[in-house]
């Protein structure tokens, strides 16, 4: 096997661009990186950096972390529905040996989300194992804008990068403007439902859930000093009693108005549990990464539909057309937006 990890890394290594085709750019963790020139590979790490990607350059991504379900693909412009799937070498379940990684040969290794140690540790070894360059990017929310930036200079399409960050700070500006005086006893209290059984949750701060903040509610699952995926019991659900749930999971949608834990809960009394549409990308995580920002404006209308109208079906369309390439028609905004205003118990 290493006699067949130094095969491939020579290969890797001839393929690479001359010193005088690189330049360096600083990543977000403060590494400072040397890349080709020009940057038309790139492995995505993970699936926030594939949606990066995608939405900044998708003629360069090599492949989906996961294919693309049949009922995701409408959803993608028709030239990278069928990009073949990669495995991941970050987060949950990382399958891409960097055997595959290296016959792909990418220009250049994108990770979007964490940028702590573990994760600055892992793009080390894995670009000193392969040659090639790992550059990561800072995936939280507040940094959207910056982080457009930063990968639009390196996959050289600035003005794509530019027109991105700036659709983002207007985004960000509105709903600071909207909601900004709302405070802070009479904003929405929300729980947001992950899986089958709505039990898994993010708490507050935490990169998945770091949406509902942003979109002016309040995170019931708040342990100070903690922060990532938990597994809340139904004791504690019942003691938040939130008054809005969020969930990306059919099957927990479809059960929780006839479930006897959930009857006592507000939200289901008051017919608010919303469903988030997931195609190509879920709207509030899974992942999370740029597909948020269509999410952001839904949830805004969820939570304050006085103060943050808008058009969802007109924002949609616009959103998929910019962000993802792709002219939605009807049947499939009809198809996308079927439960994302709740219905009645």
């Amino acid at each position: 096997m290493k006699g067949v990890m130094r095969f491939l890394l020579a290969i890797a290594l001839a393929g690479l661009a001359a010193p005088g085709d690189a330049r360096t750019v600083r990543d977000s963790a403060g590494r400072v990186v040397e890349i080709p020139d020009r940057v038309e590979r790139v492995f995505a790490a993970g699936p926030p950096a594939s949606i990066l990607v995608y939405a900044l350059k998708p003629e360069a991504l090599l492949g989906w972390p996961r294919r693309l379900r049949d009922y995701e693909k409408p959803y993608i412009a028709q030239p990278w529905r069928d990009l073949p799937e990669t495995g991941r070498v970050t987060g949950r379940g990382g399958d891409a040996n960097l055997e595959r990684v290296i016959v792909l040969r990418p220009d250049l290794i994108v990770d979007f989300g964490s940028v702590r140690d573990t994760y600055i540790d892992l793009a080390n070894r894995v670009q000193e194992q392969t040659g090639i360059p790992y550059i990561l990017i800072n995936g939280r929310f507040s940094e959207t804008a910056a982080s457009l930036r930063l990968l639009g200079a390196a996959l050289g399409v600035p003005d794509r990068g530019e027109r991105l960050a700036a659709d983002v700070e207007a985004t960000f500006a509105e709903l600071r403007a909207a909601l900004g005086a709302v405070p802070q006893k009479q904003r929405p209290r929300v729980y947001l439902a992950r899986g089958p059984d709505g039990l898994e949750t993010g708490l507050k701060g935490s990169i998945n859930t770091e949406i509902i903040e942003l979109a002016g509610g309040r995170n019931v699952a708040d342990v100070p000093g903690q922060y990532g995926l938990v597994q809340a019991s139904p004791e504690q659900v019942i003691v938040a009693d939130p008054d809005t749930i969020v969930t990306w999971d059919r099957i927990f949608y479809d059960r929780v108005w006839k479930d006897p834990l959930w009857q006592g809960i507000a939200a289901v009394r008051r017919g608010r549990v919303y469903l988030s549409p997931t195609a190509p990308f879920g709207w509030i995580d899974r992942p999370p990464s740029i597909n948020r920002m269509m999410g952001l404006k839904w949830l805004a209308g969820l939570f304050y539909p006085d103060l943050w109208p808008g058009d969802l079906r007109g924002e949609t369309h616009a959103f998929y057309k910019l962000w993802y390439h792709v002219d939605l028609g009807e049947a499939e905004l009809n198809r996308l937006l079927e439960w994302a205003g709740g219905r009645a118990p």
